[in-house]
Formats: C-alpha cells, sequence, structure tokens
C-alpha cells in the first residue's frame, strides 16, 4: 500500500473517524510551535501507555524520552501529550479534533494505539480505517515529514497479572493488531518501533510492571526509551 493509498483511506473515512470520545481530552505541557530554531516540540498521542498510568508523570516514556533527547544535547521543551487511559484509536481522533492544535507543527511525534480496540473487541477492521487516519494526522502534525512520526507497537498486557493467565489468548490477538499497524505504518514511510517483545519480558520479571498489575512500570518505559531516543536522535540530526 502507497503513501496515498495511506492518506486516501483517512480522507475517504473522515465520517468513521468522528465517533465520540467517552473522555475529555488529556494534555499536557505546552502547545507552543518552535520559538527558536534549536528548539524542539514534541508531540505524544496515545492511551495510558503514553500518559503513563500507574507511575510518575517523569516515569513516562515522553517524559523520559525528552530529558534523554536533552542529554544529548538536543533543546526539546516538555513533551505535548494527548493520551487518555482507556481511549481506543477513536477516542484520539475525537480528542484530536477537540485539542485546539489543529493548526500547529511538531519537531517530532511519537503514536501508540490500539490495545484499547483490542481490549473492547472493535475489530480489525474497524482499527485498520481508524490508524492510517490517526497516522496521517500525526504526519501532518510533523508538517508532513513522515520521517519525523514514530510509531512503537502495542505492549503485550496479556504476559501480566491482570490476564490472569489469558495469555495465549490475548497475545495473539495483539500480534495481530500489530501487522496492521506496523504493515501501514512502513507503507506512510514512518518509524516504527516493535516493544511488544520487550513487553513479553514481564512475563519473567515483575519489575517490569506497575504496581496496579497492568501497566508498565518506569523500568519498562526506560528499556523502550533505550531503544527510541537512538531511533530519533538520527532522525533530528538530519
Amino acid at each position: 500500500m502507497k503513501v496515498s493509498q495511506i492518506i486516501l483511506i483517512a480522507v475517504t473515512s473522515l465520517t468513521l473517524c468522528t465517533k465520540k470520545a467517552d473522555h475529555t481530552p488529556a494534555m499536557a505541557n505546552n502547545t507552543t510551535t518552535m520559538t527558536k530554531p534549536d528548539t524542539l516540540n514534541y508531540l505524544a498521542l496515545g492511551d495510558s501507555y503514553t500518559i503513563g498510568e500507574a507511575v510518575s508523570q517523569k516515569q513516562s516514556y515522553p517524559s523520559q524520552l525528552a530529558n534523554g533527547l536533552n542529554m544529548r544535547s538536543f533543546n526539546v521543551q516538555p513533551p505535548t501529550i494527548i493520551a487518555t487511559t482507556g481511549w481506543t484509536t477513536d477516542d484520539l481522533i475525537n480528542a484530536i479534533s477537540h485539542s485546539g492544535i489543529a493548526n500547529k507543527k511538531f519537531s517530532f511525534v511519537t503514536l501508540l494505539i490500539g490495545v484499547n480496540d483490542q481490549y473492547q473487541q472493535l475489530g480489525q477492521a474497524n482499527y485498520k480505517i481508524k490508524f492510517a487516519c490517526v497516522l496521517n494526522t500525526a504526519i501532518t502534525f510533523a508538517n508532513g515529514d513522515p520521517s519525523r512520526v514514530f510509531v512503537l507497537s502495542i505492549p503485550d498486557y496479556g504476559v501480566t497479572p491482570f490476564a490472569n493467565g489469558q495469555d495465549s489468548v490475548i497475545g495473539p490477538q495483539i500480534d495481530r493488531f500489530n501487522a496492521i499497524n506496523k504493515s501501514i505504518s512502513e507503507a506512510a514511510g514512518v518509524n516504527y518501533l516493535d516493544i511488544t517483545p520487550t513487553s513479553r519480558q514481564a512475563a519473567t520479571d515483575p519489575s517490569l510492571v506497575a504496581p496496579d498489575g497492568l501497566h508498565p512500570s518506569g523500568k519498562m518505559y526506560t528499556l523502550w526509551v533505550n531503544s527510541l531516543e537512538p531511533m530519533i536522535a538520527v532522525k533530528l540530526k538530519k
């Protein structure tokens, strides 16, 4: 599937991308555009995995990522975050449309969405359409540059205590949803990071799970950032 086809799916599916969210959009920190040539703005789109449910804000992966990039001598502002626990791809689309940042551009964008589509059994066909829609929006936020968009795969919560031993059911479903977002991401020319294998390390390492028994711990997010940070650093240097 070519980039033009991805965009076409999103455009022709706009009527399907307007489902109202059940939550108020959650936005963190600034939403201003770049004010200095060396100042970088970062937009993080997602759900509980992006907002950092059950851990402190500084332990969330967007905050760790921004701090890590600044340690590499980049000047990244605190991330703008549009994410809330429980959001599906439909909810994220609706939240973006009500966020007030429609005309803003960012130096780079991360996107991690889909676990609640799987959990709520909304269907892979719906996810394929809506993920293409939100990915196209993410590229627009990145000033139309796919190389500045970074998609993370959906973690496998089937290995957590919350799943209560249903990993043999949940894991394959997560894999199918990830096959969709990976295919669309690669066709659109954005960057893709498969964190799912890392998330499955929680099966044998309880320290990678937050106290709620479901979400990643700060230690798990650090593992993600260890892979994501150098990937982004290379793109920002170009």
